[in-house]
């Protein structure tokens, strides 16, 4: 759930003082500085992975333009194995062009840097208590600690939603933009037009769609991670081990990686919920139902064991018995 859009928030506790010097907010041009520095570097972050994210959205639709190839198991076991990165991303080359892997970059880089914006703005508005950026151990009452992460993920799921709601109509565009690719449409092309196109077509909710996975999907996120950090942390982690600071620096980083797993299935459901019958071949039949919401999306999806579609971009086994090779 770590993206180039909320790469801000894990560095949240850190950016409080630039927003004030000398007790006046925004007295001094480095918080400005900062922020500038904050977007230029996310829109380079950004720009590197989208590839990553384009062959992934592709994939989550369920578009194999490639046949699968046999390989084997460590088991010895014969398998099918569908295309990975790489092969995805020549095939992209082959019909588009090197420039085909940035198809739907621009809404991207908008999302970023309004992402960090949103976030300087909530910061600075409703900061974290002094107290809430004190590292928690398991000497601190047991209470007062635990009141302490509460208020901290408290305020940084206010920042995370705000942020959510500001960006969300980019990444739908963005979404779409790269969908396209599935049929070749030529529906949405240039940030502008596509914003009018969406409001002439679906009004503000067009812009607003797969929102609600989105947003539960971080919340969840954001909890589960803050709070089994906080247990490793206050329980697992002896104050008397020599490196007890460096490990606990590492848990948060750590529980992000497993939860954002548990959690996948949100993101990816509303990655559908925004490409669904838009108009476009990847989100109507026969490539894709008709989902009457997002939790119709997430049913269809369990019931064809595809919740995790899109997770993985090597070794991607096909969804199909393959008995006859063995």
């Amino acid at each position: 759930m770590v993206t180039p859009e909320n790469m801000s928030v894990e560095g949240g506790g850190q950016r409080g003082p630039l927003f004030e010097r000398n007790g006046v907010p925004g007295s001094s041009g480095a918080p400005v500085d900062m922020d500038t520095a904050i977007v230029l570097l996310g829109a380079g972050v950004t720009a590197i992975t989208h590839p990553l994210l384009y062959v992934k959205l592709l994939i989550q639709v369920g578009h194999e333009p490639l046949p699968p190839t046999v390989g084997t198991t460590m088991f010895g076991r014969k398998v099918l194995y569908l295309p990975g990165f790489f092969s995805y991303a020549r095939h992209i080359i082959r019909v588009d062009g090197k420039r085909g892997l940035f198809r739907g970059l621009s809404p991207r880089v908008m999302s970023s840097a309004i992402s960090t914006i949103v976030r300087s703005k909530v910061k600075q508005a409703v900061p974290v208590p002094a107290e809430d950026t004190e590292q928690v151990s398991n000497r601190d009452d047991l209470k007062t600690s635990f009141r302490k992460v509460v208020r901290e993920t408290s305020h940084e799921m206010v920042v995370q939603c705000l942020s959510r709601i500001a960006t969300h109509p980019f990444h739908v565009i963005s979404v779409r933009c790269m969908a396209q690719f599935v049929g070749r449409e030529v529906k949405y092309r240039g940030l502008f037009s596509c914003i009018a196109k969406i409001f002439q077509e679906e009004g503000v909710g067009g812009f607003f769609v797969g929102i609600i996975p989105h947003v539960l999907g971080e919340v969840i996120f954001l909890w589960c991670c803050n709070l089994l950090a906080h247990l490793i942390n206050t329980y697992a982690v002896d104050d008397n081990f020599s490196q007890a600071p460096a490990v606990r620096s590492y848990t948060k980083f750590v529980m992000g990686i497993a939860v954002s797993v548990l959690t996948y299935p949100f993101m990816l459901v509303a990655d559908l919920m925004a490409v669904n019958n838009c108009g476009l071949a990847a989100g109507l039949p026969p490539n894709s139902p008709i989902f009457k919401s997002w939790a119709h999306c997430w049913r269809h999806l369990s019931v064809q064991g595809q919740l995790f579609r899109g997770s993985s971009f090597f070794f991607r086994r096909a969804p199909v018995a393959v008995t006859a090779l063995d």
